[in-house]
């Protein structure tokens, strides 16, 4: 089973949620990989794989690396260097995929960023056949960007598992509060919990209290 992992845009919690997600599936019996097929920033980031394996101890993969922190097809470019195409990422991807496991494939940022000039995450999604999880931001502007990323994917024929809320403050405020109660209404998807802010600063331990605690009930969702 391959599953991309998105979010509504960029620092919303997608890394930190793909931990989640993957913990939820290792501790449901079931092998899990966590895949991010092109990491930037990589001159100043240990990268996004990096921290889903230091949170689970879980086997993670990278694929490309470019050096500045921009969206790949840009951060390639600046580097002089070939953005891998669309059948090269499909392909890493599929190789990786096995009848007992659960792929989680991390994109870059929003659903629509391009990994390539001419291809993004939802074109990824669209030849893999796989569903997506979208990781939303939580307060004021949040449903517009929700609703947008959902509206695309069905657009294209994608099916989304579910949203995740990436980062809830300890202390939301009003427009947070409200919008986890509108976030499945405005968008048709099932709103299926919201990880704390902070989250990655926890202990693998506690890490995967929290994943069990916030996304444990909905692990059929995200098993072969």
């Amino acid at each position: 089973m391959i599953i991309c992992v998105t979010g509504t845009n960029t620092d919303v919690g997608k890394t930190i949620a793909t931990a989640a997600l993957a913990n939820v599936i290792d501790q449901a019996g079931y092998n899990v990989i966590a895949a991010k097929p092109v990491q930037t920033g990589t001159t100043t980031d240990p990268g996004d794989a990096a921290t889903v394996t230091r949170l689970t101890g879980l086997p993670t993969v990278q694929g490309w690396g470019f050096p500045e922190p921009l969206a790949p097809n840009l951060a390639a470019r600046r580097a002089g260097e070939q953005a891998p195409s669309l059948r090269e990422v499909v392909q890493w991807v599929r190789d990786l995929d096995a009848p007992d496991r659960t792929v989680l494939v991390e994109g870059a940022g929003g659903l629509l960023v391009r990994i390539g000039d001419d291809y993004s995450l939802a074109d990824v999604a669209v030849e893999l056949d796989a569903p997506l999880v979208v990781v939303t931001s939580l307060g004021l502007g949040s449903l517009n960007l929700a609703e947008l990323t959902c509206v695309h994917a069905r657009q294209r024929g994608l099916d989304v598992l579910g949203l995740v809320g990436g980062a809830m403050p300890a202390e939301p405020d009003l427009a947070t509060a409200l919008n986890v109660e509108e976030l499945p209404r405005v968008t048709g998807v099932p709103y299926l919990g919201s990880l704390p802010a902070g989250a990655g600063k926890l202990s693998p331990k506690d890490f995967a209290a929290m994943a069990q605690e916030v996304l444990g009930p909905h692990a059929r969702r995200f098993t072969p």
